[in-house]
C-alpha cells in the first residue's frame, strides 16, 4: 500500500521546473519577489560597489532582526511569558549541505565546463569551416555590444529579459513562430549561396 501511494502522489518539481514557473509567472507572488529583488540587487550594484551593497543589505537585516528580537524580550517581560528565542525554529534548523547534494551539482558543473571546452577547441581550431565563420561573427558583433554596454547593464538587460520574453512568448507564439521560421529560412538561404560560391565552406557531411 505504502508503495502505491509514493506512485501516486506528485514527485515534487526539480530547479528546472521551479525556474521556468518563475519565469513565466505561475505564482506571481513568488516571481515578483525574486524578480523585484534581483532587479533592485543588480541596480544597486550600478550605483555602488558590491561591497557597499553587501554591507547595506546585511546592516538592513540586521536591524530588522535585532528590533525583532528586543521587541519580543521586551514583551514576553511584560507578559512574564517563557517563549524563549524568537528564532529558535529557525536556529535549530540544520542548513549543512549533503554530500550527496554537492556531488550532484559539481559533477552537472563539471559536465557542463568540459562540454563548453570541447567546443571552443572545435570553434577555434576550425574543425567545421562554417560554425567558426558564425562565431567569429558573433564575437564582431558583441565587440559593438561591448563598446554600448558594460557587464552589469547587459545583466539587467538579461534579467527583465527572462522575466518578459518567455510570458510574451506564451501569449504570441504561433505570429513569434512565423516570423522566427521566416528569419531561419533566409539566414539558410543565405548561407546556402554563400557555401555553393565560395570553396570549401560546404560542410563535411556533403
Amino acid at each position: 500500500m505504502d508503495n502505491m501511494e509514493n506512485k501516486d502522489s506528485p514527485s515534487p518539481k526539480n530547479w528546472k521546473e521551479k525556474v521556468v514557473d518563475l519565469l513565466y509567472w505561475r505564482d506571481v507572488k513568488t516571481t515578483g519577489v525574486v524578480f523585484g529583488a534581483s532587479l533592485l540587487l543588480l541596480l544597486s550594484l550600478s550605483v555602488c560597489s558590491i561591497i557597499s551593497v553587501f554591507s547595506y543589505v546585511a546592516l538592513a537585516l540586521l536591524s530588522v532582526t535585532i528590533i525583532f528580537r528586543i521587541y519580543k524580550g521586551i514583551l514576553q517581560a511584560i507578559q512574564k511569558s517563557d517563549e524563549g528565542h524568537p528564532f529558535k525554529l529557525y536556529l535549530d534548523q540544520d542548513l549543512a549541505l549533503s554530500e550527496d547534494l554537492v556531488h550532484k551539482y559539481s559533477d552537472l558543473a563539471l559536465g557542463r565546463i568540459n562540454s563548453s571546452i570541447r567546443e571552443l577547441r572545435r570553434l577555434f581550431l576550425v574543425e567545421d569551416l562554417v560554425d567558426s565563420l558564425k562565431f567569429a561573427v558573433f564575437m564582431w558583433i558583441l565587440t559593438y555590444v561591448g563598446a554600448l554596454f558594460n557587464g552589469l547593464t547587459l545583466l539587467i538587460l538579461g534579467l527583465v529579459s527572462a522575466f518578459s520574453l518567455p510570458i510574451i512568448y506564451e501569449k504570441h507564439q504561433t505570429q513569434i513562430d512565423q516570423y522566427i521560421a521566416l528569419v531561419n529560412n533566409q539566414i539558410k538561404d543565405i548561407i546556402g549561396k554563400i557555401q555553393a560560391k565560395v570553396p570549401g565552406l560546404k560542410k563535411k557531411t556533403e
